[in-house]
């Protein structure tokens, strides 16, 4: 992989967006996780889902991260560059173990067991912003995942989210806070002092009010009020997106869920692509709905399917009702 751009080094032509933070190799069961149990290997990483989604709605993207060097570290990198996101700034650490975890989905199962503590991105420090900077990104995305990794992991996200370090790219910001890894106690200060850095952030409104006692949309925007752009998501029922000028809310559709994990980063990357397009707000939000549709509708961590499929997802966004 390549190494660090040099002190003062001239960023590239820019790319839409770079997604920055850990990429694991996944081991699926649909069936109960007992000796013998069938296992499907994948990869999933809250950033790498969006920048994988991005690639597949037709825009630039890299992902920006640590992995092992082992066969799992391979096979997530090879994985992630097979869906058209550019991994060249993806750094092989040849002393920590690429993160692993189980989806355990049967009926009463555990749902995700993670195995990352050590791991190969827990290494991500402020040291590797300049691999960020050099691509001269449209947008930088983050999540609230990387700051619960380790104290220089975490230095990271406060130095890319930091308005005063860097280009001009636009920050943005998922919350995406994960209980198995901090509890809210620990994760609320920290995330809401990340996301008041951000000029876009993505929150859940049941994962607000767990952290932060926001029970309400109106409520969350309260607390993050100079925000540029807030989107909160209430699951089932639709988001609501304010910025200085407008508050925006489109209800979701109705899907069929087949499994819930990665509709989150699949909202945020076709809100990020509606926002690349130059499209409204409204649009945007309805985009995020259409690409996490697509996700909830399969086992897929992220956006999946033929190009006839993913242009009918951007029309979605692109064409009124």
């Amino acid at each position: 992989m390549s190494a660090p751009p040099g002190p003062g080094s001239a960023p590239e032509p820019g790319i839409d967006a770079v997604c920055v933070g850990e990429t694991m190799a996944v081991f699926h069961s649909a069936d109960p996780l007992v000796a013998g149990a069938r296992l499907t290997l994948g990869t999933g990483g809250a950033e790498s889902n969006v920048a994988v989604a991005l690639a597949g709605l037709g825009h630039t993207a890299a992902w920006v991260g640590r992995v092992g060097d082992d066969p799992f570290g391979r096979i997530v990198t090879d994985a992630v560059a097979g869906r058209g996101v550019d991994v060249r700034d993806v750094i092989v650490d040849p002393e920590r173990p690429t993160g692993l975890y189980v989806k355990d989905t049967a009926p009463g199962g555990a749902g995700a067991l993670y195995y990352r503590s050590g791991s190969a991105a827990s290494a991500l420090s402020a040291a590797d912003a300049d691999r960020v900077w050099s691509r001269g990104a449209r947008v930088v995305h983050l999540s609230g995942v990387t700051p619960a990794l380790s104290a220089r992991a975490a230095a990271l996200v406060e130095h890319l989210l930091d308005r005063r370090a860097g280009g001009d790219s636009l920050r943005s910001f998922d919350v995406n806070h994960r209980p198995a890894l901090w509890p809210a106690r620990v994760a609320a200060p920290i995330l809401l002092d990340l996301a008041r850095r951000a000029d876009i952030v993505f929150v859940g409104r049941d994962e607000a009010e767990r952290l932060w006692g926001t029970p309400t949309a109106e409520d969350v925007r309260a607390v993050l009020p100079e925000v540029p752009a807030l989107v909160v998501k209430d699951a089932e029922h639709g988001a609501t997106c304010f910025t200085a000028e407008e508050t925006v809310f489109e209800p979701s559709p109705e899907v069929e869920v087949v499994e819930a994990v990665g509709a989150g980063d699949a909202f945020a990357a076709g809100y990020l692509s509606g926002l690349l397009d130059g499209l409204p707000t409204e649009r945007r939000l309805r985009l995020g709905h259409a690409v996490a549709g697509a996700v909830l509708r399969s086992r897929s961590d992220t956006l999946e399917g033929p190009p006839k499929e993913v242009a009918g997802i951007r029309a979605d966004g692109a064409v009124s009702r």
